[in-house]
Protein backbone atom coordinates (compact mmCIF):
# COMPACT_ATOMS: atom_id res chain seq x y z
CA UNK A 1 0.00 0.00 0.00
CA UNK A 2 1.62 3.13 -1.44
CA UNK A 3 0.42 5.67 1.37
CA UNK A 4 0.35 6.64 5.15
CA UNK A 5 -2.86 7.15 7.04
CA UNK A 6 -3.46 9.62 10.08
CA UNK A 7 -6.59 9.43 11.67
CA UNK A 8 -8.66 9.98 15.03
CA UNK A 9 -11.24 7.90 16.71
CA UNK A 10 -13.75 9.07 18.84
CA UNK A 11 -15.61 6.88 21.66
CA UNK A 12 -18.27 8.13 23.54
CA UNK A 13 -19.20 6.70 27.08
CA UNK A 14 -23.08 7.80 28.26
CA UNK A 15 -23.71 6.01 31.99
CA UNK A 16 -20.55 3.17 31.34
CA UNK A 17 -17.33 2.87 31.94
CA UNK A 18 -14.97 2.61 29.10
CA UNK A 19 -11.67 1.70 30.82
CA UNK A 20 -11.22 1.18 34.06
CA UNK A 21 -8.18 0.73 36.28
CA UNK A 22 -7.85 -1.63 39.54
CA UNK A 23 -10.08 0.77 42.01
CA UNK A 24 -12.99 0.33 39.48
CA UNK A 25 -12.91 3.72 38.78
CA UNK A 26 -12.54 5.41 35.02
CA UNK A 27 -9.05 5.47 34.37
CA UNK A 28 -7.29 9.02 34.92
CA UNK A 29 -3.92 10.65 35.20
CA UNK A 30 -2.79 12.29 38.50
CA UNK A 31 -4.11 15.37 37.70
CA UNK A 32 -7.70 13.77 37.39
CA UNK A 33 -7.48 13.96 33.61
CA UNK A 34 -9.70 10.86 32.24
CA UNK A 35 -8.48 8.60 29.50
CA UNK A 36 -8.54 5.42 28.12
CA UNK A 37 -5.38 3.26 26.93
CA UNK A 38 -5.30 2.13 23.55
CA UNK A 39 -5.59 -1.57 25.34
CA UNK A 40 -9.57 -1.14 25.35
CA UNK A 41 -9.80 0.29 22.12
CA UNK A 42 -8.07 -2.60 20.48
CA UNK A 43 -10.06 -5.21 22.20
CA UNK A 44 -13.68 -4.58 20.84
CA UNK A 45 -12.12 -4.90 17.47
CA UNK A 46 -10.30 -7.98 17.92
CA UNK A 47 -13.11 -9.53 19.89
CA UNK A 48 -15.26 -8.56 16.61
CA UNK A 49 -12.82 -10.07 14.17
CA UNK A 50 -12.91 -13.17 16.45
CA UNK A 51 -16.63 -13.38 16.36
CA UNK A 52 -16.54 -13.34 12.75
CA UNK A 53 -13.97 -16.26 12.42
CA UNK A 54 -10.85 -14.69 11.45
CA UNK A 55 -7.65 -15.51 13.06
CA UNK A 56 -6.84 -13.63 16.24
CA UNK A 57 -4.35 -14.77 18.22
CA UNK A 58 -4.29 -12.28 21.35
CA UNK A 59 -7.72 -13.01 22.68
CA UNK A 60 -8.52 -14.69 26.08
CA UNK A 61 -9.62 -18.11 25.49
CA UNK A 62 -10.36 -20.75 27.52
CA UNK A 63 -9.42 -24.36 28.05
CA UNK A 64 -10.22 -26.79 31.23
CA UNK A 65 -7.11 -28.17 33.35
CA UNK A 66 -7.11 -30.72 35.83
CA UNK A 67 -10.12 -31.84 37.60
CA UNK A 68 -11.74 -29.59 34.98
CA UNK A 69 -10.89 -26.42 36.52
CA UNK A 70 -11.12 -23.50 33.89
CA UNK A 71 -8.24 -21.89 32.93
CA UNK A 72 -6.93 -19.52 29.92
CA UNK A 73 -5.00 -21.33 27.09
CA UNK A 74 -1.41 -20.44 26.97
CA UNK A 75 0.02 -18.55 24.06
CA UNK A 76 1.15 -21.53 22.78
CA UNK A 77 -2.29 -23.41 23.06
CA UNK A 78 -3.79 -19.98 21.15
CA UNK A 79 -1.14 -20.72 18.47
CA UNK A 80 -1.35 -23.80 18.04
CA UNK A 81 -5.47 -23.53 18.38
CA UNK A 82 -6.01 -20.94 15.62
CA UNK A 83 -3.59 -22.08 12.98
CA UNK A 84 -4.35 -25.86 13.25
CA UNK A 85 -1.00 -27.20 14.07
CA UNK A 86 -0.70 -30.38 16.98
CA UNK A 87 2.08 -28.69 18.40
CA UNK A 88 4.14 -25.45 17.88
CA UNK A 89 7.49 -27.21 18.45
CA UNK A 90 6.83 -29.04 15.11
CA UNK A 91 6.92 -26.38 12.69
CA UNK A 92 9.76 -26.88 10.83
CA UNK A 93 11.44 -23.66 10.70
CA UNK A 94 11.19 -19.80 12.24
CA UNK A 95 9.49 -19.05 8.16
CA UNK A 96 7.14 -21.29 9.24
CA UNK A 97 5.97 -19.28 12.59
CA UNK A 98 6.51 -15.70 11.18
CA UNK A 99 4.37 -16.39 8.68
CA UNK A 100 1.39 -17.55 10.57
CA UNK A 101 2.14 -14.84 13.01
CA UNK A 102 1.38 -12.07 10.32
CA UNK A 103 -1.57 -14.11 8.68
CA UNK A 104 -3.33 -13.24 12.27
CA UNK A 105 -5.25 -10.06 11.47
CA UNK A 106 -4.78 -8.63 15.02
CA UNK A 107 -0.86 -9.23 14.89
CA UNK A 108 -1.05 -7.77 11.27
CA UNK A 109 -2.93 -4.95 12.32
CA UNK A 110 -1.23 -4.08 16.09
CA UNK A 111 2.00 -6.10 16.01
CA UNK A 112 2.72 -8.76 18.69
CA UNK A 113 5.60 -10.04 20.65
CA UNK A 114 5.47 -13.97 20.51
CA UNK A 115 8.04 -15.29 23.35
CA UNK A 116 7.52 -19.06 23.73
CA UNK A 117 10.35 -21.21 24.76
CA UNK A 118 9.38 -24.00 22.71
CA UNK A 119 8.75 -21.97 19.62
CA UNK A 120 11.85 -21.76 16.52
CA UNK A 121 11.59 -17.69 16.66
CA UNK A 122 11.01 -15.48 19.24
CA UNK A 123 10.53 -12.26 17.80
CA UNK A 124 8.91 -8.51 18.38
CA UNK A 125 6.62 -7.35 15.38
CA UNK A 126 5.76 -3.53 15.33
CA UNK A 127 2.39 -3.49 13.93
CA UNK A 128 1.30 -0.95 11.06
CA UNK A 129 -0.97 0.57 13.11
CA UNK A 130 -0.49 2.82 16.04
CA UNK A 131 -2.77 4.12 18.45
CA UNK A 132 -2.12 6.69 21.12
CA UNK A 133 -3.84 7.19 24.32
CA UNK A 134 -7.44 8.07 23.92
CA UNK A 135 -8.10 11.36 26.29
CA UNK A 136 -11.31 12.33 27.34
CA UNK A 137 -12.26 15.86 25.98
CA UNK A 138 -15.45 16.39 28.07
CA UNK A 139 -14.99 19.07 31.03
CA UNK A 140 -18.53 18.05 33.01
CA UNK A 141 -17.37 14.11 33.22
CA UNK A 142 -17.53 12.87 36.97
CA UNK A 143 -17.35 8.99 38.62
CA UNK A 144 -20.74 7.79 39.60
CA UNK A 145 -20.82 4.99 42.12
CA UNK A 146 -24.14 2.48 42.29
CA UNK A 147 -24.65 0.09 45.12
CA UNK A 148 -26.04 -3.35 43.75
CA UNK A 149 -27.43 -5.92 45.93
CA UNK A 150 -26.95 -9.34 45.13
CA UNK A 151 -29.53 -11.90 45.54
CA UNK A 152 -26.98 -14.45 47.53
CA UNK A 153 -25.60 -14.03 51.33
CA UNK A 154 -21.36 -13.97 51.46
CA UNK A 155 -20.91 -17.65 52.61
CA UNK A 156 -17.81 -16.39 54.52
CA UNK A 157 -19.98 -14.31 56.83
CA UNK A 158 -21.63 -17.88 58.04
CA UNK A 159 -20.41 -17.50 61.53
CA UNK A 160 -21.99 -13.51 61.53
CA UNK A 161 -25.34 -15.15 61.76
CA UNK A 162 -27.34 -11.82 61.37
CA UNK A 163 -25.38 -10.57 58.33
CA UNK A 164 -25.71 -13.93 56.60
CA UNK A 165 -29.22 -13.58 56.36
CA UNK A 166 -29.12 -10.14 54.12
CA UNK A 167 -27.72 -10.20 50.40
CA UNK A 168 -24.08 -9.12 49.97
CA UNK A 169 -23.68 -5.68 48.20
CA UNK A 170 -21.76 -4.90 44.89
CA UNK A 171 -20.35 -1.70 43.45
CA UNK A 172 -20.98 -0.54 39.57
CA UNK A 173 -18.51 2.11 38.88
CA UNK A 174 -19.14 4.16 35.59
CA UNK A 175 -18.80 7.92 33.95
CA UNK A 176 -21.60 10.05 33.45
CA UNK A 177 -20.60 10.98 30.50
CA UNK A 178 -17.37 11.18 29.05
CA UNK A 179 -15.79 11.43 25.45
CA UNK A 180 -12.72 10.07 24.46
CA UNK A 181 -10.43 10.73 21.12
CA UNK A 182 -7.95 8.31 20.04
CA UNK A 183 -4.94 9.00 17.29
CA UNK A 184 -3.74 6.46 15.50
CA UNK A 185 -0.89 6.03 12.52
CA UNK A 186 -0.77 3.33 10.08
CA UNK A 187 2.62 2.78 8.45
CA UNK A 188 3.02 0.16 5.91
CA UNK A 189 6.92 0.45 5.89
CA UNK A 190 6.47 -0.73 8.88
CA UNK A 191 6.88 -4.45 7.29
CA UNK A 192 9.79 -3.55 4.60
CA UNK A 193 12.07 -6.13 6.04
CA UNK A 194 9.72 -9.04 7.16
CA UNK A 195 8.33 -8.51 3.10
CA UNK A 196 12.04 -9.10 2.04
CA UNK A 197 12.22 -12.38 4.42
CA UNK A 198 9.01 -13.26 2.40
CA UNK A 199 6.91 -14.19 5.35
CA UNK A 200 4.19 -11.64 4.72
CA UNK A 201 3.06 -9.48 1.18
CA UNK A 202 2.58 -6.54 3.76
CA UNK A 203 -0.26 -3.82 4.66
CA UNK A 204 -2.38 -3.72 2.21
CA UNK A 205 -5.50 -1.81 0.89
CA UNK A 206 -7.49 -4.77 2.07
CA UNK A 207 -5.75 -4.75 5.25
CA UNK A 208 -6.78 -0.90 5.77
CA UNK A 209 -9.95 -1.17 4.56
CA UNK A 210 -10.67 -4.14 7.20
CA UNK A 211 -9.12 -1.70 9.54
CA UNK A 212 -11.29 0.91 8.55
CA UNK A 213 -14.48 -0.84 9.12
CA UNK A 214 -14.13 -2.47 12.12
CA UNK A 215 -12.91 0.36 14.22
CA UNK A 216 -16.09 2.24 12.69
CA UNK A 217 -18.48 0.44 14.32
CA UNK A 218 -16.87 -2.46 16.81
CA UNK A 219 -17.17 -0.22 20.05
CA UNK A 220 -20.65 -0.18 19.47
CA UNK A 221 -21.22 -3.79 18.74
CA UNK A 222 -19.14 -4.76 22.07
CA UNK A 223 -21.82 -4.23 24.60
CA UNK A 224 -20.98 -5.55 28.21
CA UNK A 225 -22.04 -4.49 31.37
CA UNK A 226 -19.52 -1.69 31.85
CA UNK A 227 -19.22 -0.90 28.38
CA UNK A 228 -22.89 -0.86 27.23
CA UNK A 229 -23.35 2.90 26.63
CA UNK A 230 -19.88 3.16 24.91
CA UNK A 231 -20.11 3.89 21.06
CA UNK A 232 -18.18 5.05 18.02
CA UNK A 233 -18.96 8.49 17.96
CA UNK A 234 -16.43 10.09 15.52
CA UNK A 235 -13.74 9.28 13.15
CA UNK A 236 -11.24 10.84 10.79
CA UNK A 237 -8.92 9.11 7.94
CA UNK A 238 -6.59 11.25 6.44
CA UNK A 239 -4.63 9.37 3.31
CA UNK A 240 -1.12 10.72 2.71
CA UNK A 241 2.19 10.23 0.68
CA UNK A 242 4.11 7.50 2.39
CA UNK A 243 6.87 9.95 3.28
CA UNK A 244 4.69 12.53 4.61
CA UNK A 245 4.89 13.03 8.42
CA UNK A 246 1.45 14.96 10.12
CA UNK A 247 1.28 15.78 14.12
CA UNK A 248 -1.09 14.19 16.43
CA UNK A 249 -4.26 15.07 14.68
CA UNK A 250 -6.53 14.24 18.21
CA UNK A 251 -4.56 17.89 19.93
CA UNK A 252 -6.77 19.75 16.92
CA UNK A 253 -10.07 18.56 17.84
CA UNK A 254 -12.18 20.41 20.48
CA UNK A 255 -15.30 18.60 22.04
CA UNK A 256 -18.24 20.91 23.89
CA UNK A 257 -21.93 20.98 24.77
CA UNK A 258 -24.41 23.46 23.35
CA UNK A 259 -27.38 22.52 25.19
CA UNK A 260 -28.68 19.35 23.61
CA UNK A 261 -26.11 18.91 21.16
CA UNK A 262 -22.64 17.69 21.02
CA UNK A 263 -20.21 19.74 19.40
CA UNK A 264 -17.06 18.26 17.94
CA UNK A 265 -14.90 21.04 16.25
CA UNK A 266 -12.00 20.36 13.97
CA UNK A 267 -11.25 23.57 11.98
CA UNK A 268 -8.02 23.78 13.70
CA UNK A 269 -6.37 20.91 12.07
CA UNK A 270 -7.43 22.68 8.28
CA UNK A 271 -4.68 24.99 8.18
CA UNK A 272 -2.27 22.08 8.86
CA UNK A 273 -3.90 19.86 6.24
CA UNK A 274 -4.18 22.95 4.06
CA UNK A 275 -0.72 23.54 4.21
CA UNK A 276 0.11 19.96 3.05
CA UNK A 277 -2.65 19.46 0.50
CA UNK A 278 -0.69 18.70 -2.67
CA UNK A 279 0.23 15.25 -0.66
CA UNK A 280 -3.09 14.17 0.51
CA UNK A 281 -4.96 12.09 -1.53
CA UNK A 282 -7.90 11.90 0.72
CA UNK A 283 -9.72 12.95 4.09
CA UNK A 284 -12.72 11.40 5.13
CA UNK A 285 -14.66 12.32 8.49
CA UNK A 286 -17.67 10.17 10.20
CA UNK A 287 -19.86 11.66 12.94
CA UNK A 288 -23.25 11.29 14.48
CA UNK A 289 -25.34 13.27 13.12
CA UNK A 290 -28.51 12.59 15.80
CA UNK A 291 -26.50 13.55 18.65
CA UNK A 292 -23.52 15.91 17.25
CA UNK A 293 -22.60 18.72 14.95
CA UNK A 294 -19.52 18.88 13.33
CA UNK A 295 -17.20 22.18 12.68
CA UNK A 296 -15.56 21.41 10.10
CA UNK A 297 -13.93 23.71 7.18
CA UNK A 298 -11.90 20.66 5.75
CA UNK A 299 -12.01 21.50 1.88
CA UNK A 300 -12.70 18.38 -0.05
CA UNK A 301 -13.20 16.22 3.11
CA UNK A 302 -15.92 13.81 2.49
CA UNK A 303 -18.14 13.57 5.26
CA UNK A 304 -20.64 10.50 6.52
CA UNK A 305 -22.92 9.30 9.01
CA UNK A 306 -21.27 6.94 11.23
CA UNK A 307 -24.04 5.02 12.23
CA UNK A 308 -25.62 4.12 8.70
CA UNK A 309 -21.96 4.77 6.51
CA UNK A 310 -23.64 6.77 4.01
CA UNK A 311 -22.63 9.98 2.90
CA UNK A 312 -23.93 13.49 3.96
Amino acid sequence: MEKRIYGVLGISSIMANWNADFTGYPKSMSDGTVYGSDKALKYPMKKMWDDEGKKVLYIKSMKFGENNTLIPKSIKERYEDIFHVDKLEDAKDGKEVLTNLLSAVDVKNFGATFAEPKAKVNVSITGAVQFGQGFNKYEGTTAEEQQILSPFRDAKDEEKKEEAKNSTLGTKITSNEAHYFYPFVINPMTYKEWIKLGVTEGYTEEDYQNFKRTALVATTSYATNAKEGCENEFAIFVETDPDLYLPNLSEYITFKKEEEINVIDISDCTEILSAMKDRIKNVEVYYNPYTTKLVSTIEEAKIYNIVTQKEV
